[in-house]
């Protein structure tokens, strides 16, 4: 199984989007632009430091970032079997498997980003990262101080990190030195996410989290509140709700993939803080990122040269069987009699048209799912139908 994992904030660097200028899916950053009254080429492009790291800034560039690099892998016909994002990556997740729609989703995070630098502002807070010290040492460490403190992001084996007052946070790097931790390390933050200072933030993001239609997902997404896989688009909302100061459940969200049947994971945004994650966690998964054009590149040959288990430039094995068809053009989709779950397609069959054109599959496989409705009206390159090959 492959899964896709989407970082979170903290991965924005200046100009990250420049080398992705040129690329057919740099079209979706002037949808967002226009979803949400900013400009996010500007911000791909131009930001400086400082301003990256902003909130409302960083979660915006990365968010845009990671669906313009999902994009252009969903254009070579890879699909995830699964789906997981790291704190704002957990909203790349749920567009990428169309729980929410891209608009929806670039508004969810535009308001999220605002909510939380609010948020931020009204109550002085920061992180850092505990570095060779157990899970429950570091908690025991928080629970040690008097000042507000607590663990914020299970990330990997060895690496927690803790969020709370600035106060608060010394006084529980400290206690965890003296436990064994190898370094407690401040994090450039401004503020104290995924714990009770983020509370009211909740109240704003809450009424655009109400105002949004969400959908089943394609395919499973595991979550950071409970480590869990979830297929109901009755979920969301609670979820995305509860994320807000609930902390990162990243390191048993590996587990939970890796338990699930999950080999291979594709890191797709900026950075590659994920990949290192799931390397030191998932020991014999392959992990592979895509950040760049040339990455993709990599994975296009990759592909070539072997269409069920291509290597990555590093040497490891991305085992692939999962394939997504997309469509020739724009218009209404009208799939063809008989397109179900199940149903097997040769390659160079037709499962139905965009208008007046056909859409016909590259591949051969089992129909695992199909992504579009009948008279829905699909964007060019749109995903329609989920196929696996082996």
């Amino acid at each position: 199984m492959l899964a896709f994992t989407f970082p979170g904030q903290g991965s924005q660097k200046p100009g990250m989007g420049s080398k992705w200028v040129d690329h057919p899916s740099w079209e979706l950053v002037d949808e967002a632009s226009d979803a949400s009254g900013r400009d996010i080429a500007r911000l791909l492009l131009e930001a400086d430091a400082d301003e990256l790291k902003a909130t409302r800034n960083s979660q915006m560039a990365t968010f845009v970032l990671s669906m313009v690099v999902l994009d252009a892998v969903e254009r070579i016909g890879l699909a995830p079997a699964i789906a997981a994002g790291h704190s704002l990556g957990e909203y790349s997740a749920l567009t990428a498997t169309g729980v929410i729609s891209f608009e929806d989703g670039v508004r969810l995070v535009a308001e999220r980003g605002e909510a939380m630098q609010d948020a931020a502002d009204a109550t002085t807070g920061t992180m850092a990262a505990i570095l060779g010290l157990d899970d429950d040492k570091v908690v025991e460490a928080c629970d040690s101080v008097d000042d507000e403190v607590w663990v914020a992001n299970y990330n990997a084996p060895g690496q927690v990190v803790i969020a709370g007052s600035p106060a608060g946070i010394e006084a529980a790097g400290l206690a965890a030195k003296g436990l064994g931790a190898k370094r407690a390390m401040p994090l450039p933050v401004s503020g104290a996410f995924h714990t009770p200072f983020m509370a009211s933030a909740g109240e704003r993001l809450g009424k655009a989290l109400d105002s949004v239609r969400y959908r089943s997902p394609a395919v499973p997404v595991v979550t950071n509140v409970d480590a869990a896989a979830h297929r109901s688009a009755d979920d969301w909302l609670d979820l995305l709700t509860a994320q807000l100061t609930s902390p990162v459940r990243w390191r048993q969200s590996l587990y939970r993939l890796e338990e699930l049947g999950v080999l291979s994971f594709l890191e797709l945004g900026p950075g590659a803080a994920l990949t290192g994650m799931a390397k030191r966690t998932c020991r014999g998964a392959a992990t592979v990122s895509v950040a760049k054009p040339a990455d993709l590149d990599n994975l296009i040959a990759n592909l070539e040269s072997n269409n069920t288990s291509p290597t990555s430039s590093a040497g490891e094995n991305l085992y692939v069987t999962e394939r997504v068809v997309v469509t020739p053009g724009a218009g209404l989709f009208t799939p063809r009699d008989g397109l179900e779950v199940g149903v097997q397609l040769a390659v160079g069959e037709a499962l139905g048209q965009v208008g007046e054109d056909p859409v016909v599959s590259p591949f051969a496989g089992t129909v695992m799912g199909i992504m579009a409705y009948d008279g829905e009206r699909v964007t060019a390159r749109q995903p329609v139908v989920w196929l696996r090959t082996a």
